[in-house]
């Protein structure tokens, strides 16, 4: 196996290359405007520094958001056109349950990252997974905020999310590990799309579902279709 990964649901443009049983590569660059010029390098990059080449590639795990429109798609879209063109499965996971894939400790928490318009993207999650989400709205909206919560939002409304945790991003070296253990069956799957042991707490939750590499905006985007003219005079 040689599992390629991508995330761009969140200002990190992250990828991971995995062969099944540990990453061999991965690169992590934050910056909410450049998804589309980094993405590609680093994916040439990872597979380069893995000592692969792109026709090595034996599937395509990618995190499908929520996120906000323009970079989400970068992500999904370099990840089904991979996929297409190389003839290998892409499998999508949200990008919630791959922060709540690196929580440490036990009890529930959230999940919440930042959906801009002064909102969040939010899910909760216990011990068996995610239980609620993933939704969109005003932090002050989250119920259970003095639960720990870890992505974005505690740094962008600390007040709000006073018990905030790390993960802050969504890692593709989780991403790819939580999609090799979903094939494996260690993990509940909903299908999927043709185009280590050590010290310290485990992780809360390993259990996220597979889903179709499609987009979960959970809202429209920014820029929308005008409307027909509007009359000036009588």
């Amino acid at each position: 196996m040689l599992l390629l990964g991508l995330d761009t649901a969140t200002p990190a443009v992250t990828v991971a290359l995995h062969d099944g049983c540990q990453p061999l590569a991965q690169l992590v660059t934050v910056d909410a405007h450049r998804h589309a010029e980094l993405l590609a390098p680093a994916i040439a990059k990872v597979i380069a520094d893995a000592g692969a080449e792109r026709g090595d590639l034996t599937g395509v795990a990618v995190g499908v958001g929520p996120g906000p429109y323009t970079g989400l798609r970068v992500g999904v879209v370099t990840a089904r056109v991979l996929g297409a063109a190389l003839d290998i499965p892409v499998y999508g996971v949200c990008s919630l349950d791959v922060l709540a894939a690196d929580v440490e400790g036990d009890g529930g928490f959230a999940v919440a990252t930042d959906a801009r318009r002064r909102e969040v993207y939010w899910a909760r999650y216990d011990e068996t997974g995610r239980w609620s989400g993933p939704h969109v709205g005003p932090p002050a909206d989250v119920p259970g905020r003095d639960l720990p919560v870890a992505g974005e939002g505690p740094l962008l409304y600390p007040e709000l999310f006073p018990n905030g945790r790390w993960p802050t991003y969504p890692a593709a070296a989780t991403l790819c590990r939580v999609v090799v253990a979903a094939l494996a069956g260690d993990g509940p799957s909903a299908g999927g799309s043709s185009a280590g042991a050590g010290a310290g707490p485990e992780p809360a939750v390993v259990r996220p579902v597979l889903l179709p590499p499609e987009p979960l905006y959970l809202r429209r985007p920014d820029a929308r279709e005008p409307g027909p003219p509007k009359r000036v005079s009588r």
